[in-house]
């Protein structure tokens, strides 16, 4: 998920999709620097890893962001720094005593 959001195309897409809107390709592709084949395939690599969902709307897809991966990345990211904070309090009174 992390290589997939170092894009910066990839990461506008997912603040634009952050608005809770379903939105097609054709509007995705009004504000972007990059062509049409381009978002689609940035569209694809997020659904890879679960990011956006796209569903069939009559003759177009319609694109939204699932909120939940990025949840659980920022509760892992909570633990993890959890454990450096702990790990430098320890360090911290180690050299202090």
């Amino acid at each position: 998920m992390c290589a997939a959001l170092g894009d910066e195309t990839r990461l506008s897409l997912v603040a634009t999709l952050s608005g809770g809107e379903r939105r097609s390709i054709a509007e995705l592709t009004a504000t972007a620097r990059v062509t049409r084949q381009a978002i689609s395939k940035h569209l694809r690599v997020l659904e890879s890893v679960g990011l956006v969902r796209g569903a069939r709307a009559g003759r177009e897809r319609l694109f939204e962001l699932d909120p939940a991966p990025m949840r659980e990345l920022g509760d892992y990211l909570g633990r993890v720094s959890a454990q450096w904070d702990q790990a430098l309090s320890r360090l911290k009174a180690l050299v202090e005593d």
